[in-house]
C-alpha cells in the first residue's frame, strides 16, 4: 500500500520544483493590480521546445500499475480548477519505491528529467492542468507496467 503524504517543496525536491506562489518570489507589476510570483520552475527541454498544453484528468482507481519518466525534459503540472490531486514518484520503477503526495489545488509540481511518475490522479472529478514539457525529436516517454498497488486514500 502506498501512504499519501502532504505535498512540499523539501519532500519533493528529489523529484522536481514545487509550483505555488511562493511569497518570497513576489513582485508587484501593472500598477500594483497584478502579483507576479516570479520563476517558480524552469523548463528543461534539453534540445527540443517547451510547449504548454491542457491535460484534462479523468477519475480512475486509487492503484499504481506503472510508471513512466521523460529521458529529454521535464514535465510541470498545474491544476487549473483548484482541487486536490495526487502525485505519485518513485526513485525507481517498483511499487515499493512509489511516494504519493496530496497536492492541493492551487499547487503544481515539476517532474525533473528522468524522475519515475505515474499519469494524472485526479480525486473526485475530471480536471484540467496546464502542462509544460517538451517536444522535439527524439524518444522522450519510457514506461514500467507491474502489478497493481494500491493507494491509502488521503484524509
Amino acid at each position: 500500500m502506498i501512504k499519501v503524504e502532504p505535498l512540499t517543496a523539501e519532500a519533493f525536491k528529489p523529484f522536481g520544483q514545487v509550483i505555488e506562489a511562493d511569497p518570497s518570489t513576489a513582485v508587484e507589476i501593472n500598477s500594483g493590480y497584478t502579483t507576479r510570483y516570479h520563476a517558480l520552475a524552469s523548463a528543461d527541454v534539453g534540445e527540443g521546445a517547451a510547449i504548454l498544453s491542457i491535460f484534462r484528468g479523468r477519475v480512475r482507481p486509487l492503484t499504481v500499475a506503472m510508471l513512466e519518466r521523460h529521458p529529454l525534459g521535464s514535465q510541470a503540472f498545474v491544476p487549473l480548477n483548484g482541487r486536490d490531486w495526487l502525485a505519485v514518484v518513485a526513485e525507481t520503477p517498483e511499487p515499493s519505491a512509489c511516494r504519493a503526495f496530496l497536492c492541493r489545488g492551487d499547487q503544481g509540481v515539476q517532474y525533473a528529467r528522468n524522475v519515475w511518475h505515474h499519469p494524472l490522479l485526479v480525486l473526485n472529478e475530471s480536471q484540467d492542468f496546464l502542462v509544460v514539457d517538451r517536444a522535439g525529436d527524439g524518444d522522450n516517454l519510457e514506461e514500467v507496467f507491474f502489478a497493481e498497488t494500491p493507494i491509502t486514500p488521503p484524509r
